[in-house]
């Protein structure tokens, strides 16, 4: 199978994350999409995703599916002898849905949107507004603070171990760097976490 992804961008490097800890990167062939040439706007790409984002992934039949967390879902279901990372339990899978979704709206969307604003990475195919961008930003900054507090006498973001929330939580954090939004130096248990799964094999790839 294939995913066609541009290296670079926080939503594929979730995935290969993904797919690191799970000891699957060797099942998958990347296929790298030049996004601000403008590469996955082809008439190609399109048919595989009418979203027209990275990552895709191409299944060996032709099948395409779209959307970062339903690949993942994807490797999960589908390896169920490799390490569990959107939970066992029903209470485990609840917990880290609960903590997905905070994190991409509360947090990874945020930073896209400044991002893609402030930037002008996208300006000719998008009208960036400037105001708004900001605004995100100081969104992303909130959502920092609130989860440095949850991380305090915590080593992961939910049920005791590592999940696919801090794979999310994790590229985010890395991402926002480019938008000037940092780990504050006050933001202490924030701060140990970051480092704990920066030092991660699945960190490097």
């Amino acid at each position: 199978m294939k995913i066609f992804e541009t290296k670079t961008a926080p939503n594929p490097r979730r995935v290969r994350m993904f797919l690191a800890e799970k000891g699957l990167l060797d099942k998958v062939e990347f296929v790298e999409i030049d996004i601000q040439k403008g590469e996955n706007l082809t008439p190609e790409y399109v048919a595989m995703n009418p979203m027209k984002k990275v990552p895709v992934m191409q299944l060996d039949d032709g099948t395409s599916v779209a959307e970062t967390m339903a690949i993942c879902r994807y490797f999960e279901e589908s390896y169920p002898d490799t390490p569990t990372l959107l939970g066992d339990t029903p209470l485990e899978k609840t917990m880290i849905e609960q903590w997905l979704r905070w994190i991409e709206l509360y947090f990874f969307l945020p930073t896209g949107m400044c991002f893609q604003h402030t930037s002008g990475y996208f300006k000719d195919r998008m009208n960036p507004i400037k105001e708004w961008g900001e605004e995100c930003g100081v969104g992303v900054e909130k959502f920092m603070h609130f989860l440095n507090k949850h991380l305090e006498g915590k080593e992961y973001i939910c049920c005791d171990r590592f999940t696919a929330a801090d794979i999310n939580a994790f590229t985010t954090v890395a991402f926002a760097k480019v938008v000037q939004i940092r780990i504050k130096p006050e933001q202490t248990h924030l701060q140990a976490w970051f480092d704990r799964i920066k030092a991660r094999p699945s960190a490097q790839v």
